[in-house]
């Protein structure tokens, strides 16, 4: 017998490879079905005995599923480590054309001097003005034409004067009625028909708060005494009288004011 060509040999092997490959898919396919049904089974298991331990009450818990391996959240670092430390913008400039701010103040540069009546700090019961008076108590001021004058336009007792901080009862409380308007009594303001010339404006500070001036108070401030009002409350009012007491001057600007401590209602 002769041995078979290579040729031969070619055509039998070309002839079985497409019915192994078959027969490998097939093989493939039927073990990925047996995986899936086994899953399912253990799912439906599983599922069942969560069903039992569910149902039925047992001394021992059921068994935990593991940790998952997932890392945990790690949070972003709000605070930002290459911040610069200060607002500095970088070392001072040596330059001669550099802006001197202290210059930029009108007033100061003119060569006008501070007032003595000017008021440095305002407290819940006093003031504290730039000549070193301090008023405490309670007591208003009265700042006309460069003096300094206590203020207590009620009755003189002291239940009364440790009251007038407070929100309700005695002291300035007893000028506030319940709609929010503050009557100030036209005798408390006799200095202000004495003295000549009278100021131009008077700057009334109501305390805590902004409270509207009765219209008895206005008419005499207005009509009988040419005097301009402007009410508002005592931080403000404190701020605009220095202001305007430097720049015309405390003969025609004067103010009333009372204690920041008053809230009124």
């Amino acid at each position: 017998m002769h041995s078979p060509s290579k040729e031969l040999l070619r055509a039998l092997r070309l002839a079985a490879l497409p019915h192994r490959v078959s027969n490998q898919r097939t093989c493939i396919n039927t073990a990925a079905r047996h995986t899936s049904r086994t899953t399912l089974s253990a799912r439906s298991l599983t599922t069942t005995s969560s069903r039992l331990y569910a149902t039925q009450p047992s001394s021992t818990p059921p068994r935990q599923p593991p940790p998952s391996s997932r890392p945990p959240a790690i949070k972003p670092n709000i605070h930002n480590v290459r911040a610069p430390r200060s607002h500095d913008r970088g070392p001072a400039s040596q330059e001669e054309t550099q802006t001197d701010f202290s210059k930029m103040d009108i007033l100061a540069s003119a060569g006008v001097a501070t007032p003595a009546t000017s008021i440095d700090a305002c407290t819940h019961d006093g003031f504290y003005l730039n000549n070193g008076t301090h008023t405490a108590g309670g007591m208003g001021i009265l700042l006309v034409d460069g003096e300094a004058f206590t203020w207590t336009p009620w009755s003189a007792n002291t239940a009364s004067v440790a009251a007038s901080t407070g929100a309700a009862g005695g002291g300035f409380a007893a000028l506030l009625d319940k709609r929010g308007i503050l009557t100030i009594p036209v005798p408390s303001l006799g200095i202000l028909g004495l003295i000549y010339p009278k100021p131009d404006l008077l700057i009334i500070g109501t305390g805590r708060k902004l409270w509207m001036l009765n219209r008895d108070t206005r008419k005499y401030l207005s009509e009988e005494l040419g005097i301009k009002v402007d009410a508002m409350d005592t931080a403000n009012a404190a701020a605009a009288y220095n202001l305007l007491a430097t720049e015309r001057g405390t003969a025609e600007v004067g103010a009333l004011m009372i204690p920041d401590g008053f809230r009124g209602l």
